[in-house]
């Protein structure tokens, strides 16, 4: 049932024959154009959606960045990118095959999911990229949110319903706006270098964006006027 039209008449048998299959007419006229809404819906979602995790997509993340960024400056909020990268997971395609390595992205986003609130915008960046948007929330508090994720990505057993039993870990970066940088490309870009300092150290770790010094600060605050 996509919806119900009803009309009152407190006179009995007051509707003719005619009244009626107009009001038929215009019920099916009605239930094509909800039906229409809900493709047209439907549609828009599979756009900005991922088809292997059912994260956003990166063509979503950088509207939702600048909705955030254009929020953040009206309002003088701040807000934190998250940018981490699987270790070692051509390790997972090359051994346990493409298939295995989707769903291990698809159970990745399951959990990413789980550990973040309903405002936050986690999406898929390309290949094991992800980033993560949190609004209104301080470097200190996007540290804290990506110390529980990571912890609970090196817990998690993925693939056992495949009778695997594979642990993953991951690197990430963290950045934040207004302290690191005072445009989304720069945050994004500090988030993703952070990211690559562990990845070519330690890996499974993070690393938090340096702030800009105050003669660059002065500088992005002069090119950003």
């Amino acid at each position: 049932m996509l919806g119900v039209i009803e009309l009152v008449n407190n006179e009995p048998n007051s509707f003719s024959e005619s009244d009626l299959r107009l009001l038929e007419s215009l019920a099916d006229y009605a239930a094509i154009a909800i039906e229409n809404a809900r493709n047209f819906q439907r549609v828009q979602e599979l756009t900005v959606t991922d088809d292997v995790t059912s994260l956003y997509n990166s063509r979503y993340l950088h509207e939702a960045l600048q909705n955030e960024y254009e929020r953040a400056r009206r309002y003088d909020l701040t807000f934190s990118v998250v940018f981490f990268d699987l270790d070692h997971f051509k390790r997972v395609n090359d051994e346990h095959g493409h298939l295995c390595g989707s769903q291990l992205l698809r159970e990745v986003g399951d959990l990413v999911r789980s550990q973040l609130r309903s405002v936050d915008i986690p999406t898929r960046y390309g290949g094991d990229e992800f980033v993560i948007i949190l609004p209104q929330t301080s470097k200190l508090q996007a540290l804290h949110v990506t110390r529980r994720l990571r912890l609970a990505l090196n817990e998690r057993i993925f693939l056992s319903d495949r009778g695997q039993k594979i642990r993953i870990t991951a690197s990430f970066g963290v950045a934040n706006y207004p302290d690191d940088a005072s445009d989304i490309e720069r945050l994004l870009q500090l988030a993703d270098e952070a990211m690559y300092k562990v990845k070519e150290a330690t890996r499974d770790g993070i690393e938090m964006a340096e702030p800009p010094k105050p003669e660059e600060k002065q500088k992005e605050h002069t090119a950003s006027s």
